[in-house]
């Protein structure tokens, strides 16, 4: 009788390879959609060693761990005419405070088949400097991993205790928002004492000194969603964010989000699960406690999740394979 082996449903190679331990937003990304790919049947692979179908680039170039870039995936396609490569873009030079990333994503494009944006503010960032929007594209929000990052367990606010908000940061830059939270830590020592705790969770400059905020130090995994689970709302005020992972790790936790209006991509999330920061710092605090419950449905209705962003990315290339 004839055994048929299982074939895989297709040959990808990523070009960040998964690493253990928490490295930042892209590794979560990487980790996630190798797992989901392996587990509907792809192969999935991260150097050009060997024929793929489709390679997934990203990171290319101004950072450790990825195993190739653009250069390689055209030597690639020379030798295999119909490899497609789909191009993951989630940075720029605002936010690195640099003058080189740009410049590379650029020429990096030139082997892209399809590009894909964590934010529609990032698109249209790099659209305004050299993306042509009429390219085949997408933008697909970034989601944490759900064996961690979910509601399950949730603190629940009521008036008879205090607010707690919190944030996480594993950078001590001031861009990380370290204004907006030392004002909030100076309202809660001060006019709003009682009414609302500030968790800082991760690292923060070493010159500024809390006078109410309770510190916790960096953590990842189900110790940072376990902290992040105990707290009833989450504040970002980092600057020009192509697509925070630290965002939706408290957002899949159901935190609903009170964001400053310079977050970049941060807003997107915002404007649907939580409230813009105003003028007076104070009155949007007791606004948000105030819409707290309402944000928090909008979160149960409609959740973010790791497994919607890979399962997007897995959509893609499925198109990207079947219209070759």
């Amino acid at each position: 009788m004839l055994i048929r082996r299982n074939r895989p449903v297709a040959k990808v190679a990523i070009n960040l390879k998964p690493r253990r331990g928490s490295w930042g937003g892209a590794n979560q990304w990487t980790s996630q959609l190798s797992r989901w790919l392996e587990f509907n049947g792809w192969e999935v692979r991260h150097d050009l060693s060997a024929q793929s179908d489709v390679v997934v680039m990203t990171h290319t170039g101004l950072v450790e761990g990825t195993t190739f870039g653009a250069e390689e995936v055209e030597a690639a396609k020379e030798r295999w005419p119909r490899l497609r490569c789909l191009h993951r873009i989630n940075d720029n030079d605002i936010r690195k405070e640099t003058d080189q990333m740009d410049g590379l994503l650029c020429r990096s494009s030139r082997v892209a088949d399809f590009t894909v944006f964590v934010s529609g503010w990032l698109r249209d960032y790099h659209a305004a400097k050299w993306f042509d929007a009429s390219r085949p594209h997408a933008v697909v929000w970034p989601g944490a991993d759900a064996r961690f990052f979910h509601p399950v367990g949730g603190a629940r606010w009521d008036s008879g205790g205090p607010f707690r908000l919190v944030t996480h940061h594993w950078s001590d830059n001031w861009s990380k928002g370290f204004d907006v939270y030392r004002d909030i830590d100076r309202l809660i020592a001060g006019p709003l004492r009682g009414e609302f705790e500030l968790h800082i969770l991760g690292r923060w400059p070493a010159d500024l000194k809390w006078q109410s905020a309770r510190t916790h130090p960096p953590a990842s995994g189900q110790e940072l969603a376990s902290l992040l689970r105990g707290c009833h709302g989450y504040v970002s005020a980092s600057r020009y964010e192509p697509g925070a992972m630290h965002v939706a790790e408290g957002l899949q936790c159901g935190l609903p989000i009170l964001y400053h209006r310079e977050t970049g991509g941060t807003v997107e999330q915002g404007r649907e699960y939580g409230f813009e920061i105003g003028a007076s710092l104070e009155e949007s605090l007791l606004e948000f406690r105030q819409r707290h419950a309402e944000f928090r449905q909008r979160l149960a209705d409609h959740p973010p999740s790791g497994a919607r962003m890979a399962a997007a990315y897995q959509a893609i290339l499925q198109k990207l394979l079947t219209d070759a």
